[in-house]
């Protein structure tokens, strides 16, 4: 399940947190999740933050809050695109940041760009 933005959804620790049936090791990935947003993206969310979530794709249920309030979630459904590599402006600067963080989310929207080609 790739997202708009090219990362795996199916990889999130988030997503994954969410399929998890033993409560206790939830609890604990969830707890994982809040230190790793800290220490690799700077955001400082509380364990209450880190909700459900199917997919950034997803058209309704469970989403996690941070990919609800995406700019480029908003701008590729309302663009009706399956993920950025689909749109007229891509690469955008709505872009950058993500490809700064996760670099392979632009080796995969690319490849997706030339299979479009």
């Amino acid at each position: 399940m790739i997202a708009y933005c090219g990362l795996v959804c199916d990889e999130c620790p988030i997503h994954l947190a969410t399929l998890e049936t033993d409560l206790i090791r939830q609890q604990a990935m969830r707890e994982d999740i809040v230190r790793q947003c800290a220490i690799a993206y700077g955001i400082n969310i509380q364990l209450s933050d880190v909700t459900d979530c199917y997919g950034c794709r997803a058209e309704s249920g469970r989403l996690f809050s941070g990919c609800r309030n995406c700019d480029i979630r908003n701008c590729a459904r309302e663009e009706r695109v399956e993920n950025c590599a689909h749109c007229s402006d891509y690469p955008c600067e709505k872009l950058e940041g993500i490809f700064g963080q996760e670099p392979e989310a632009k080796v995969r929207l690319d490849g997706i760009r030339q299979a479009l080609a």
